[in-house]
């Protein structure tokens, strides 16, 4: 018997509701899904389906409910009042799941679990590498759902159970969520060692938003520099895009443009390299991460586990400014 925990759902509601409706997990997260992400592309990603089975399914919904769903734009999609509804009991029989997937496993062992994390680009990239690889070798039937994504979306992703844990900047709204100090992610622009903005004291975004540059190819972490530009009323002149930090600052040390990469790696890849780097001032360049989840008591045992490695890595040690 699954415990409604305050939620007011016992398991024969749960079954009646879908049952009933013809709704079946996966067609409700995939409706939170394209609610929260305001696109059906983007939701279907989200839950790991193409777009056309992802249509199928919302058409499928709206047919059986006999009721629209999503009101579909040029810009993409929302909710009616009864997709509201729809995603409000969605979230509350998600987080139900949870728990049962939970105390079940709690008397499953030996079964392979799996914890949904979602992270911004130098989460993914600097900090998790480290901190994640001891745990998931001392687990070795856990795996781990890693997405990549902006902090305001991982926020939206961990309230409604898309993901069990986020690592995102503490600068966007984590109302409803627990947070957790995880990281310090300061942003340096890095250049040829001889360029002429290599002398430089102190650099703004300002200051080499006219330069050209070496960017990610694609990215939370690229999106939010982009929008940055926009917000400065310019576009960034990218003569090149590439994959990794590495690559970025080995184009940067031959002069090809400048790059903004996460400090830390600047400092790895100062040595092969030969570049220069310079933090940037500006307030949105330094983002202090953090880990954020619903109540503990929403997680499954392993993800409480996860959290609890996370957060004991602490906040790195803070290092000069300049390379």
């Amino acid at each position: 018997m699954i415990r409604s925990h305050g939620f007011g759902w016992s398991e024969g509601s749960i079954s009646a509701i879908l049952a009933g409706m013809r709704f079946d997990l996966t067609d409700l997260r995939l409706f939170l899904a394209v609610v929260e992400a305001g696109s059906i592309t983007r939701g279907a990603a989200d839950v790991g389906l193409s777009l056309p089975a992802a249509s199928e399914r919302l058409r499928d919904m709206e047919a059986s409910g006999g009721v629209r769903l999503l009101e579909r734009g040029r810009r993409g999609v929302t909710p009616t009042p009864a997709g509201e509804a729809l995603a409000h009991h969605a979230r509350l029989i998600g987080r139900q799941m949870a728990q049962m997937r939970g105390e079940l496993g709690e008397h499953a062992r030996g079964l392979r679990a799996t914890v949904r994390l979602a992270a911004n680009t130098a989460a993914i990239t600097e900090f998790l590498p480290g901190r994640l690889g001891p745990w998931m070798a001392a687990h070795p039937r856990i795996d781990v759902e890693l997405k990549e994504r902006q902090s305001a979306e991982i926020a939206r992703m961990v309230a409604t159970g898309l993901s069990e844990i986020g690592i995102l900047s503490d600068a966007v709204d984590t109302a409803g969520l627990r947070v957790v100090p995880f990281a310090v992610d300061r942003l340096v622009v890095v250049m040829a060692r001889d360029h002429a903005l290599a002398a430089a004291r102190r650099l703004a975004f300002a200051d080499v938003v006219h330069c050209e540059f070496v960017g990610l190819a694609g990215g939370a972490l690229q999106d939010h520099i982009d929008a940055q530009a926009a917000r400065a009323g310019v576009k960034l002149k990218t003569r090149l895009r590439l994959r990794t930090f590495d690559g970025i600052c080995r184009m940067a040390a031959d002069g090809v443009g400048l790059g903004i990469v996460p400090e830390t790696a600047a400092r790895r890849c100062r040595a092969a390299t030969g570049i220069a780097f310079r933090r940037l001032a500006d307030t949105w360049a330094t983002r202090r991460l953090s880990l954020c989840c619903r109540p503990e008591d929403e997680l499954t045992p392993p993800a409480r586990d996860l959290l609890a490695h996370l957060a004991q890595a602490g906040l790195p040690c803070s290092e000069p400014a300049a390379g």
